[in-house]
């Protein structure tokens, strides 16, 4: 019998506990961040300008990576124009830094593909520089085959993953 009624003080103690730990709901909540409810500085649609939001927003869903052919690095006219776009983002938002990623498909040996990457990368980022962007703002970094945007041993997906692409870091 004072089992019982040990277990069952027990089990009130603990109940109390808990209830006594939930979390109240306050009578006024704090204002929401600048851009989540379209105020602020947040430019335009909820967007902040300088952000990767913006530059894709300006650039074009796509327009933040160029493509390469096999065991290829140079920049080609359809690459030309991708990058003239990027850089005159990059010019409304002079205090924006970038980093340029290198990309290859998984054909050929890692150390080769970090190469690769590196100079594809650096290709985009040498165009960048003399369409008059600073060289200082932009990071270079090879993934080489690591980061497929496509999985898959096909010809349509080697030509996805043969790529440099343009991801905003700040300011």
């Amino acid at each position: 019998m004072t089992i019982r009624k040990s277990t069952a003080m027990i089990a009130a103690i603990t109940m109390l506990a808990v209830g006594a730990c939930a979390k109240k709901t306050p009578n006024v909540l704090p204002p929401a961040p600048d851009g989540v409810d379209g105020g602020g500085d947040s430019g335009y649609g909820g967007v902040v300008p300088g952000s990767q939001e913006d530059f894709l927003a300006s650039v074009g869903a796509m327009g933040d990576r160029i493509f390469f052919g096999f065991d290829q690095y140079n920049i080609d006219a359809e690459d030309m124009t991708t990058l003239r776009t990027q850089a005159q983002w990059l010019q409304r938002n002079p205090a924006v830094r970038v980093t340029l990623e290198g990309h290859a498909d998984e054909r050929g040996t890692r150390d080769y593909n970090i190469a690769l990457g590196e100079r594809r990368a650096n290709a985009a980022k040498n165009y960048l520089a003399s369409l008059g962007i600073d060289p200082s703002r932009i990071n270079v970094i090879s993934y080489g085959k690591e980061r497929p945007a496509e999985l898959g041993s096909t010809e349509e997906a080697y030509s996805r993953n043969r790529r440099a692409v343009t991801v905003v870091i700040g300011r």
